[in-house]
């Protein structure tokens, strides 16, 4: 009776999803691949179920209490990820639901991993949907939830917090938290049209534009080809394509302030998106003098547009790829996959541990070792201008040991069902940090459809923590969190 009004509030936004299947809809008759009805008989299944939902707990409804945030984010993305299956069933009567669910799932966390094969021979209609799913998913649809339905009222902020990524979860850009999720969404999806645009002149196609902006912009790495942007080798698109990857691996609110205040002042006193641009870099340099002094590739031109491409997309963890980096010297694979976990800045559409928690985790080592030579040293810990609570820094390293303990033991439940190691760190690497490609098995030339039914499944559950930063689903399976 306790969580009844969560279920409330999640039959409104499964009455709210419902309605984003029109756009695959239109898609549909605008293509005529036939596939409309499809879509409109799941439009009606995800309606119908919120409708009833709704109905049945109207009497229970009431302003949301923090730890009915964590619930109905966590019971949000998995309900719409079942319901997303539909039409994708319904239109591949072969397609099993665990496949179907494992791709929606990967939409709507931004991870990217895909079971399909044939991608370029898919009807419009089903392209469209996976890459709207990476959309709705890399701002969040909880997010959006609290954007426009008033009726959530500051409860509408438990959500924000248990659903948006980072530790920094109480700096609002807005007097009302409705106001701050609208500014955020705004520019989202301005910076969408621009990345369409952009494509477009690039050399794109209008449809391939469009569905690439949604993944790129959401960081989700869904593509149109099974060769992913190595289908169109072209210098210029991937340029266009990095620049994005790069923006929407820093914070929104960082280009929310500059658009805002019509100034690139927010982006210098961002020193996380200082060290995200520089560790980008620095990486790339490295990297491309390594392959070409490998032999990998004849000139070091070769190498640096190859390297710049594909480690930016790895390290934002959106998971694109235009070469067959499994192929490459081990060391730039693995660099790659270590960024994943790094790189990105929180309130951005990536995943991981990033990097505020990066840089605030170095400084406590610095200071520990410090005071192993002065045992009486006072030094506040510091973050640019911020002093840094212990209490926030306490939350961190929480979150990391969840994180490793996490990437350990579902590695471990890959290795146990007969997957090789290197295949099973590299695919949770992938799937905790929302990233795509793993190595060997999952590679880059390759997908996830080998994968046994038990082996999606737990790659679906790293999906799902990795996308709501862990804490959020774990707090879950204590105890202290169902009693009153």
């Amino acid at each position: 009776m306790r969580f009844l009004p969560v279920f409330n509030a999640l039959g409104l936004m499964l009455m709210l999803f419902s309605v984003t299947y029109l756009l695959p809809i239109a898609t549909s008759i605008y293509f005529s691949d036939d596939t409309w009805i499809q879509f409109v008989d799941a439009m009606l299944v995800a309606f119908v179920s919120g409708t009833v939902l709704w109905a049945a707990t109207q009497r229970f409804e009431r302003e949301l209490k923090p730890r009915d945030g964590f619930l109905l984010v966590t019971l949000a993305w998995l309900l719409m990820a079942g319901i997303g299956s539909v039409p994708l069933m319904l239109v591949d009567e072969h397609l099993s639901f665990t496949d179907a669910f494992f791709e929606t799932i990967s939409g709507l966390t931004t991870t990217g991993a895909t079971v399909l094969t044939g991608l370029e021979n898919l009807p419009p209609a089903v392209n469209l949907w996976r890459h709207e799913l990476n959309w709705l998913g890399g701002m969040g649809i909880i997010v959006l939830a609290v954007a426009i339905l008033p009726l959530l009222g500051v409860g509408g902020m438990q959500l924000f917090k248990a659903e948006t990524p980072g530790p920094m979860k109480d700096t609002k850009l807005t007097p009302r938290i409705a106001g701050t999720a609208k500014a955020l969404w705004s520019v989202y999806f301005a910076l969408t049209v621009l990345c369409t645009l952009s494509l477009r002149v690039a050399g794109m196609g209008w449809f391939d534009a469009v569905c690439h902006a949604f993944s790129v912009l959401s960081l989700g790495g869904f593509s149109t080809y099974d060769a992913s942007v190595g289908q169109f080798d072209s210098p210029a698109i991937e340029a266009v394509l990095i620049v994005f990857m790069v923006i929407a691996a820093i914070n929104f609110a960082s280009h929310f302030v500059a658009w805002r205040g019509r100034s690139f002042g927010a982006y210098r006193r961002d020193g996380e998106a200082r060290a995200v641009v520089m560790l980008l870099l620095v990486s790339i340099l490295i990297c491309s003098g390594y392959l070409w002094w490998r032999g990998t590739y004849a000139e070091f031109a070769t190498a640096l547009r190859h390297v710049a491409f594909n480690l930016v997309s790895i390290a934002t963890d959106c998971g694109y790829a235009s070469q067959d980096f499994d192929k490459w010297p081990i060391f730039v694979p693995l660099w790659m996959l270590f960024l994943s976990c790094v790189t990105v800045s929180s309130g951005s559409t990536g995943g991981g541990i990033k990097m505020v928690r990066t840089l605030i985790l170095a400084q406590q080592g610095l200071i520990e070792l410090k005071r192993l030579v002065h045992p009486h040293l006072v030094a506040p810990l510091r973050l640019g201008a911020m002093t840094v609570s212990q209490q926030i820094a306490g939350a961190i390293l929480g979150f990391i040991f969840l994180y490793i303990l996490a990437l350990g033991e579902l590695t471990l439940f890959l290795v146990a069902s007969g997957l090789d190691f290197v295949s099973s760190i590299s695919a949770v690497i992938a799937c905790i940090n929302n990233m795509g490609p793993g190595l060997n098995v999952v590679g880059p030339a390759q997908n996830y459809q080998s994968l046994t039914d038990f082996q999606k499944w737990v790659l679906a559950f790293a999906m799902l923590i990795g996308r709501l930063e862990v804490m959020s689903v774990f707090v879950l399976f204590t105890p202290a969190f169902w009693r009153k």
